[in-house]
């Protein structure tokens, strides 16, 4: 199969762009994301026969936040658009005139990295997304694993602290309360407010106040070397490290590959995981250690895996 579309839908702006057999995006276009899901629908459709003009495409793969079902075509739960039961395969087939395929976000960056990125050479890799929240991506002998219902890999919400912080999700104590952007803004919050004469750098790229504080603010702060951002970052690789150790009891991979906006932060944030990892394995003095490794692609993840994933069939 030639030239696939994959599209990335955002909270903000829905990405489509014309990926070859090498992963390489030859063509992208961008519409802003709708406030109606059925709206969405439309605007995806819209981006896919903006980009394709001039090109003669085979499929499409759709990168969508949520749980989708096994046939990889309807998005059985997604809370930021709204899908209930989705059935976005066929709706956005009736619309461009072309094979769709629908996979979750996570698992299509997952996928691109695997096939074109840090995962490269690697049969058996785990991904885990450090955005806003925590995502999550298994492939096991070259093959995406989705488990039998399309909804592997939700690793956010895996509860790591018994009775703990309240989630999104409605459960108490998920992962991605305390390995996450949400979570990093949480802890130099706190510290910044305890101990304000350790965070002046942090403090002064805001408002002056801990409320104030920002994502931004806190990676500009520590690479200034402030102790609160420093330490901020420091918790959460504390905590996303162990995850990976328990996830290394599980599924045995020959490498971890580390994505997500926090991930950006190269080792200010890898080099901690990395540790934690090591500390947290268990029996780690006498196996062998699976390699944590930043993600390649970036934002074009998804967007590069939904389109080779749609190649696939």
């Amino acid at each position: 199969m030639g030239l696939t579309i994959g599209v990335d839908i955002g909270g903000t702006k829905i990405a489509a762009g014309v990926v070859d057999e090498e992963g390489s995006i030859l063509e992208t276009s961008q519409v802003l994301t709708p406030h109606t899901p059925e709206g969405v629908v439309d605007a995806i459709a819209d981006a896919v026969r903006i980009v394709s003009e001039g090109h003669e495409i085979e499929a499409v793969g759709i990168g969508a936040a949520g749980y989708v079902d096994d046939k990889r075509a309807t998005v059985l739960f997604a809370p930021n658009i709204n899908w209930r039961h989705e059935a976005l395969k066929d709706k956005v087939e009736q619309r461009v005139g072309l094979p769709v395929v629908v996979e979750n976000d996570a698992n299509a960056a997952a996928w691109g990295e695997y096939r074109f990125g840090a995962g490269v050479g690697h049969d058996d890799v785990v991904c885990i997304t450090l955005g806003t929240g925590l995502g999550g991506g298994i492939i096991i002998g070259g093959k995406l694993h989705r488990g039998r219902f399309g909804v592997a890999a939700e690793f956010g919400h895996i509860r790591v602290v018994p009775d703990g912080l309240l989630c999104g999700c409605g459960s108490q104590g998920c992962w991605e309360q305390y390995a996450s952007g949400r979570a990093l803004v949480r802890y130099a919050k706190q510290r910044a407010a305890a101990t304000p004469e350790n965070a002046t750098v942090l403090l002064g790229l805001g408002d002056g106040t801990s409320e104030g504080i920002e994502g931004k603010h806190i990676s500009d702060a520590a690479r200034q070397g402030d102790p609160v951002a420093i330490d901020s970052f420091r918790e959460l690789a504390r905590w996303a490290g162990a995850g990976l150790a328990d996830l290394a009891s599980l599924f045995d991979p020959s490498a971890f590959i580390v994505g997500g906006g926090v991930s950006d932060e190269g080792d200010l944030v890898l080099e901690p995981i990395r540790k934690s990892f090591r500390r947290w394995l268990v029996g780690n003095q006498w196996r062998p250690h699976a390699q944590v490794l930043a993600a390649q692609l970036g934002g074009k993840a998804g967007l590069v895996g939904a389109a080779d994933l749609a190649r696939q069939g």
